[in-house]
């Protein structure tokens, strides 16, 4: 009966050093993270049990320690998240994730730059 079903982590902010410029490397920047995870929860919807559910609070701990890596670039560190969450929640169908860079060092005035990247699991395809 369910048709789609997913948890998200909506503006969730880091401190971290992703970049190629020296700035980035060792002063950082403030980044906004994004994240959508498609599965079926159908389970808890019934139960009431966390056991039926991917827990939120854990994908932020998975995120965070991704985002606490340093990388040249963030389609790395989307990449990593990726594989990750597909690794440790093997039922997860599809994961949308949009990792900003708020402020970037372009001289720009805008709210940020990044990657958003959809992956889809195809072990549940």
């Amino acid at each position: 009966m369910l048709f789609r079903s997913k948890i998200y982590l909506k503006n969730v902010r880091f401190h971290a050093y992703h970049g190629v410029l020296p700035q980035e490397t060792q002063v950082g920047n403030d980044y906004v993270v994004n994240l959508d995870v498609s599965y079926d929860f159908s389970s808890a919807m019934e139960t009431d049990e966390l056991a039926g559910t991917i827990n939120y609070a854990e994908l932020y701990e998975l995120v965070k320690q991704e985002m606490e890596i340093p990388s040249k670039l963030l389609e790395h560190v989307a990449g990593r998240i990726g594989k990750r969450l597909f690794a440790e929640y093997p039922t997860i169908q599809k994961i949308q994730l949009a990792i900003t860079k708020v402020n970037p060092p372009f001289g720009a005035d805008c709210d940020g730059a990044g990657v958003e990247v959809v992956l889809t699991n195809d072990k549940t395809l």
